[in-house]
């Protein structure tokens, strides 16, 4: 039987399927459960600089975004952090109304500082990191390419080292999150010899990080009964705005509609099959169960 993983770990191209087995059976479901539990106001943190574009990556923002959404209609207030690169585009996309912070570029005392202020003023309930680069042990910020991007890179895991309830989403070893599995990511030869430390609460891989972030909103829908899911064509509308607006393709540096080199039609198979799976169990849009009517 196909699972939500079976889903987000489809067509694989980094080797990230191969920490599967150091995960929970069910690790979608068991992160959001825990998300469910720590519901309220969520800061959600995504972004990652590309360097030879000089410019945010496609990867990280739709799933963002759409987790967001779909906390938002069961009742939460999601909030969105990024840096300069990313934050002026989640600003453009988010709904009106949500609050979207740009956290400064700087160095590591005065990140933690101001990571301590931010959540004191927001008081968020849980952090949700999607492809956000994690620091490595010699505390530098590297992409998968093992260049050093630490000087376009603001240092948000002061906020999850802070706070007791983080979920992190990735798919290269390199960001917040893959803390927990970090011993075992130099063992697989396509992954990063010096991976992220920082480590969440739970952890969620996927072979792009969006469709981990659509691979928790599909639990979310599986344990709330209502199909949560984008659409399939308001992602793709999604992306390429955020191409319109100077984010690439995290593996090509090229503004392409694609993301992380899979185009539009690759990343909407990936939301056409989840929503198969929410439909052979009955959970219809809006909130409808089939009735076999």
């Amino acid at each position: 039987m196909t699972t939500l993983e079976d889903v987000i770990l489809a067509q694989d191209r980094r080797g990230v399927a191969a920490l599967r087995q150091h995960l929970p059976v069910g690790f979608c479901e068991a992160a959001t459960r825990f998300l469910l539990q720590h519901a309220g106001l969520v800061l959600i943190a995504t972004g990652f600089y590309v360097q030879r574009a000089d410019a945010p990556e496609t990867d990280g923002p739709p799933g963002a975004l759409a987790l967001g959404r779909a906390l938002a209609a069961l009742g939460n207030r999601a909030v969105y952090v990024s840096d300069a690169y990313t934050a002026p585009l989640l600003a453009d996309l988010a709904p009106s109304g949500t609050e979207t912070i740009d956290f400064p570029i700087a160095d590591d005392a005065t990140s933690h500082q101001h990571a301590r202020d931010l959540l004191d003023r927001i008081a968020p309930t849980a952090l949700i990191a999607i492809e956000r680069c994690g620091l490595t042990r010699g505390g530098t910020y590297l992409n998968m390419r093992g260049q050093d991007i630490s000087p376009h890179t603001a240092r948000l895991d002061h906020l999850f080292r802070q706070h007791p309830h983080t979920i992190g989403i990735g798919d290269g070893g390199n960001e917040i999150g893959m803390g927990n599995l970090a011993p075992r990511i130099p063992d697989v030869a396509t992954l990063p010899d010096e991976p992220a430390v920082t480590r969440t609460t739970h952890l969620v891989i996927a072979s792009v990080a969006n469709w981990g972030a659509y691979g928790v909103v599909a639990a979310l829908s599986r344990l709330t009964g209502r199909n949560l899911l984008p659409r399939p064509a308001d992602e793709s509308a999604c992306i390429r705005r955020l191409v319109s607006l100077g984010a690439v393709d995290g593996v090509t540096g090229v503004a392409d509609c694609t993301v992380d080199s899979f185009n539009l039609s690759e990343n909407t198979e990936v939301l056409d099959r989840l929503n198969a799976l929410l439909q052979a169990e009955g959970i219809r849009r809006g909130g409808e169960a089939d009735q076999g009517l």
